[in-house]
């Protein structure tokens, strides 16, 4: 099979080449955890894949299909008003790492991703791996600045009062260390209280 009955022409076998998205289509990039959460999801299902040096996936889907999606750690790359927006293609025969190469190896067959599956998939794997989507911006407990994409890294019950729920932004969530003496004292209070089952 060859890639001559594309509507576009990946690049040479010299090197990954910048090409300008919402020309042929819009690319959908999702942190490494949540990426491949959504991979497994989607099997089959998924079009051609690039996984770039660190990890991060790309799905192709059409063209304006993806532009009001708001979920953590996934953007969407597609043509803004003001500037161009490009995306880093590897030659169609790069499919093994460590650089930049296609995950799920790009062909006549399997080119672009279905946007709806795509979102299904990016959604339960961010429900997932980030638990669920606290409502309204939050603050980062390390880098203490807002967030619009807060994740919840511990819940601290009050003894005698109310708790509070600390949040973190996507990259300080993955560093955030839980005191496991903590939630187990928590835990046995609950079942104690009848709070838990």
């Amino acid at each position: 099979m060859t890639t001559r009955a594309l509507p576009w022409t990946p690049p040479n076998s010299r090197g990954v080449e910048a090409l300008p998205v919402s020309e042929w289509w819009d690319a959908v990039r999702a942190a490494p955890a949540i990426g491949e959460h959504a991979l497994g999801l989607l099997g089959d299902e998924s079009g051609a894949v690039i996984q770039d040096e660190h990890g991060s996936l790309y799905w192709l889907v059409k063209v304006g299909s993806a532009t009001s999606w708001h979920l953590r750690e996934v953007r969407v790359l597609a043509e803004l008003a003001d500037e161009s927006t490009y995306l880093g293609v590897p030659p169609a025969s790069w499919t093994t790492g460590p650089k930049t190469h296609w995950r799920v190896a790009l062909s006549v067959d399997r080119c672009l991703t279905d946007a709806w599956r795509l979102w299904g998939a990016l959604a339960e794997a961010d429900h997932a791996v980030l638990g669920p989507v606290p409502q309204g911006r939050q603050t980062c407990y390390r880098c203490e600045l807002p967030t619009d994409e807060p994740v919840i890294v511990d819940i601290e019950h009050g003894g005698s009062g109310a708790g509070r729920t600390v949040y973190a932004c996507p990259p300080h969530a993955r560093i955030h260390q839980r005191d496991p003496v903590a939630e187990a004292a928590t835990m046995r209070r609950a079942l104690d209280r009848g709070w838990s089952r």
